[in-house]
Parts: structure tokens; sequence; C-alpha cells
């Protein structure tokens, strides 16, 4: 019988992730034969970590187990983790063990009223994201970029939402749209972690598995990130494919929301591209504002 404990059923699920992404040649045995899975077998994976068969079923099935660390460290080296991973590991393992695992905090989330004033003054697109990638705040030009922001439903302003609208910008003809999506999924599992049952989690997670079999397929991968950088293509109609860099910075919190910030080569293409979306926008704001309020407002 599975366990109750969430991080157990989280660590459980990690380690089959990562166990079937293995292959028997990677790590020195031969294949032999017909397998009925497509990575390793637990057996095979139990004798590189130098555990038993039924310990290690154990732990993947999310049964009471606490392994030690130096059980962790063999595993990780097992199953070949890097850094961000075998933290991941043991973030679910340490919380598995506990008898009974503290209750996580969760206090509302707040963007610096510094941050607040120095949003508007960036020349760059930059949003303030939760800690389950709800969007908190944004400049001018995020808006440029992503559309009209405020006049989307507060709950649903959220990047992984947003990335798995087909009605937004995001292309999925783009070819680095599954990475990116990866990257952002990467960070909801590093969320997880750290509170399984939070109530946004579970909301945005369970939304995206019955509607998308996309994210579904993503989802499997139990792929971490704890910050992020990478590019991003965005196919914009008026201004053409925009190629933007993007990184993450940490804001005061713990956990606590992160600011995110697109910015293109100076000079580019890209940003020569970036520039005419902003004055775009501008112009679109600057024709509702001189509209008279009647017609703003649809009377």
């Amino acid at each position: 019988m599975s366990s109750p404990i969430p991080y157990a059923r989280e660590l459980g699920d990690f380690l089959r992730a990562r166990r079937d992404r293995l292959t028997p040649r990677e790590v020195g045995f031969e294949p032999g034969g017909r397998r009925k899975v497509t990575g390793l077998r637990r057996e095979e994976l139990a004798l590189l970590a130098g555990l038993s068969t039924d310990y290690y079923q154990r732990m993947e099935q999310g049964r009471e187990v606490r392994p030690s660390d130096d059980v962790l460290d063999a595993l990780a080296g097992a199953l070949g983790l890097d850094d961000e991973e075998r933290r991941h590991l043991f973030t679910l393992a340490h919380a598995a063990r506990r008898p009974v695992p503290a209750a996580p905090t969760r206090a509302p989330e707040r963007v610096p009223e510094s941050t607040r004033r120095l949003l508007p003054l960036m020349d760059t697109p930059a949003v303030v994201l939760g800690r389950h990638l709800d969007l908190l705040a944004w400049n001018p030009m995020a808006e440029a970029l992503l559309g009209d922001l405020a006049g989307y439903p507060a709950h649903r302003l959220n990047m992984l939402l947003m990335m798995f609208d087909d009605t937004l910008t995001a292309d999925r003809s783009c070819p680095d749209w599954e990475t990116q999506a990866l990257d952002y999924i990467g960070m909801m599992r590093t969320a997880v972690a750290t509170d399984p049952t939070h109530p946004r989690a579970t909301a945005i997670v369970g939304e995206l598995s019955i509607r998308s079999a996309e994210f579904r397929r993503l989802w499997a991968r139990h792929e971490v990130r704890e910050s992020v950088s990478g590019a991003k293509t965005f196919r914009i109609p008026e201004a053409g494919d925009i190629v933007l860099e993007w990184d993450t910075y940490p804001l005061p919190g713990n956990p606590g929301p992160v600011m995110l910030v697109f910015t293109a080569e100076p000079g580019s293409a890209d940003a020569d591209r970036l520039q005419l979306l902003a004055s775009l926008h501008a112009t679109r704001l600057i024709s509702w504002i001189l509209q008279p309020r009647a017609v703003r407002h649809g009377a």
C-alpha cells in the first residue's frame, strides 16, 4: 500500500522517472532478451546503488521508508543525477522520512514596493512570478510582448496556464516551445517538492493534466529547475519573430517571488523588433486613452 505522505509519493515518482530514462548500456549492463521496460529494471538500479531490490521497490512505491543520506548519495550516483536533481532528491527524502512533515508556511505572496517602482522604469519586458508561476506584476513592455494581461482573470494569470493556452502568443510551432515548457514545469516541480499539497499547485497541475495530453507527457518526466535562463521565440504578427534571452532573479522572501526579465542583444534585429512592438503597444494605449469614455467602456 502506498504512503499517505505526499512527499513519499513524489519521491517514488521522481525515482521511477529517473530510472526510466537510463538504458542498460549507459550503465554497463547488457540489454539481453526482450525487456518489458524502456529504462533500467528496479533490480538493476538497486544493484548499482548497493541496495536490496525490496528496499528500493518500497521507495518507488512511496511506502514508509526513511533512507539515510548515504543511501540517497548512492541513488544519486546510480541515477546520474545533476546537482539540481540531487538537491531535489534530498529535499523530498528528508521531508518523507520525518514522522509528521512540518506544516508548510503559506503566507500570501507580495511584490516589494521597490520592485513595483522599478518595473515601469525598465525598457525591456519584465514580470514578477510567484512560487507557482503566477504573474504578480509586470511592466508595459511585458504587456506589449505577452498581450492584454490586465484584461485576464487573476486566477488565469499563470505562465504555465498561458504556455498551454493556444489563444495566446505562446506558439507551439516555435522550435524552442517544448524547451521553455519544460523549464516552467521544472520550476513548478521544485515548488511542489517543498509543499506537494499546496492548493494553487494542485489546481494548476490538476487542470492542465485534465485538458492537455502534452502537459501530462512533459509533467511525467519529473524535470526540476531551481533557477532558469534561456531563450524564447515569440511570434508576433505585427513585428515578426522575436528571439529574446531570459533570466530569473530572486526577490526577498522564502520562498519568495522572482523577477523574470527578457532581453535582446543591443543593436540586433530582435532588439529593433522589440522596440517596434513597444511603439505599437504605446500607440494603441494612447488611442484607447483618447477615446471618449463611453466608447472606451463599451457603452
